[in-house]
């Protein structure tokens, strides 16, 4: 891969100089976009493997002689610890729950986690990548109960369900899964992610269209590639509605006659409004009302029934679980994770400060 390195001093630090050639399939990779978190992941083992005396600092990557990458391997993520007179920990810290019902209750912070973790648990899921949702769902519980002393079951952000309720889902590893979710909440007791020293929301789905979308709102919300997410088993969903079916669900008469038309898109492609017959609707209520898995659909007119055909699964903004779990298997932590999907982001963790 490197064919050779040098390290030279400069006045503030030392600069690791690694060189390629394009004969080699991973110089060819830079030219494609290769993801940040490989260049660093494949960088760090080339110093470990070649016992070379470096250990944080700039790294440029030099191709055919010429300079084509810079960044710091240093850990961008690194955790900062706030004294505070609360305890945080997650068997001490309490959350006000307000249920369907409407009624609230107050249950520990550990099984709060538990109840919105299981809601991400794909299959084989790594526990690097369960550390970092553990991470991202404290850090909206603390923000909620910081605002308005409250959670709601139901959050669009962070759906809660009693743990037990998963025991069908996760059958037959309900117990193992248990222990695993139990370790990534107690592995990240405490911790929680910031941007400019206040708690980011917990944007996270499930799989995306190789890359995930910013959004001007939330400075911490960037597009960057994620394209372990092309071989994601829920990258494409096909389902199919007979036009009886539909009719019963929108209240109003389709069938193969009916007009479908896209009326809004996104750049990306996401559709924003649609139109059926003389009814316009919005994509997102569109999506909810036939449980589609992304606003990112075509629409395919049958004689018996429509074919819709939706890509990804979810929002795309954030945390990609499956993409995620990809980096994860690639010998990156939850740290790495989130400073990819959230970058400029920091990590903090609280610690109760003694009298």
């Amino acid at each position: 891969m490197f064919y050779r390195y040098e390290i030279k001093k400069t006045k503030d630090e030392d600069v690791l100089y690694l060189y390629l050639n394009m004969n080699y399939e991973f110089s060819k990779e830079l030219g494609l976009n290769s993801s940040d978190v490989e260049i660093k992941r494949r960088t760090k083992n080339f110093i470990k493997n070649n016992n070379i005396n470096f250990k944080n600092g700039k790294v440029y990557l030099i191709v055919d002689g010429v300079m084509v990458k810079s960044f710091d391997i240093k850990n961008v993520n690194e955790i900062e610890v706030l004294k505070d007179n609360l305890y945080y920990s997650n068997d001490h810290y309490y959350i006000n729950l307000k249920l369907e019902s409407n009624a609230v209750i107050e249950i520990s912070l550990k099984d709060y986690l538990l109840g919105v973790l299981a809601t991400n648990c794909i299959p084989d899921i790594n526990i690097e990548v369960l550390k970092a949702l553990a991470i991202l769902y404290r850090t909206y519980a603390f923000k909620k109960m910081h605002e308005d002393n409250i959670v709601d079951a139901l959050d669009i952000f962070a759906l809660y369900k009693p743990i037990s309720y998963y025991k069908l889902s996760l059958a037959p590893n309900y117990d193992n899964m248990i222990k695993l979710l139990e370790k990534a909440i107690d592995d990240t007791n405490c911790i929680f992610i910031t941007y400019k020293d206040y708690y980011i929301l917990p944007f996270i789905h499930i799989t995306n269209n190789g890359f995930t979308l910013k959004d001007d709102r939330y400075p911490y919300l960037s597009s960057v590639y994620s394209l372990w997410d092309y071989s994601s088993p829920y990258f494409i969903e096909t389902k199919k509605i007979d036009y009886n079916t539909l009719s019963n669900i929108f209240k109003f008469k389709i069938n193969n006659k009916t007009k479908f038309s896209i009326l809004e898109k996104s750049p990306y492609g996401k559709v924003l409004k649609i139109k059926i017959g003389k009814h316009t609707m919005d994509g997102k209520d569109f999506k909810n009302t036939l449980n589609l898995r992304s606003q990112y659909i075509n629409i395919i007119i049958n004689r018996n029934n429509i074919c819709i055909i939706s890509r990804g699964y979810g929002d795309f903004l954030g945390l990609s679980v499956y993409g995620s779990n990809e980096i994860a298997l690639n010998g990156c932590n939850y740290s790495d994770i989130l400073g990819y999907y959230f970058p400029n982001t920091k990590l903090k963790r609280y610690i109760k400060e003694l009298p």
